[in-house]
């Protein structure tokens, strides 16, 4: 009996290391994850930038199905710049509700869109994380990550 007990114990030692190696692994890959350029992506879709927050002001469900986790081209003129730690925030507002789509730029673009100002009629081109209604803001809001001016 104690020969047939040794290999169900081997097999339940054998399992949870080799679900912890694949644990490992799953994780190695998201975190090491590298995205290719935005600048050299293809966008899903080419919007104005009113219009645009709008449609999450309206409804952010459908507007979030819809552009969040895809490359969209926004076309408007800056409202605000924040400068944060080392990057640099732009955002395009939509004065009659104050909502918002603020984008934040990858690093080899930093320098490019630290030239922009209050004003300008740009064109950018970033990943949609998505929009949501803050309660503590009072507003709809709209995210964007790994950025470029579209040129």
């Amino acid at each position: 009996m104690t020969k047939q007990k040794r290999p169900l114990l081997k097999k339940l030692l054998v399992v949870p290391l080799l679900l912890v190696v694949i644990a490992a692994g799953i994780y190695w890959y998201v975190a090491t994850e590298k995205f290719s350029d935005t600048k050299d992506r293809e966008a899903a879709y080419a919007v104005q930038a009113i219009d645009f927050i709008r449609e999450f002001a309206n409804n952010d469900s459908a507007a979030n199905r819809k552009y969040t986790d895809k490359i969209i081209t926004v076309n408007g003129i800056v409202s605000e710049i924040e400068a944060a730690d080392t990057t640099v925030n732009i955002k395009f507002i939509d004065t009659t509700s104050s909502a918002y789509a603020i984008f934040a730029f990858q690093e080899q673009h930093l320098a490019e869109a630290k030239t922009i100002k209050v004003g300008d009629s740009v064109s950018i081109k970033g990943s949609c994380s998505g929009g949501v209604f803050s309660e503590i803001l009072g507003t709809e809001y709209i995210t964007f990550k790994r950025c470029a001016l579209n040129k």
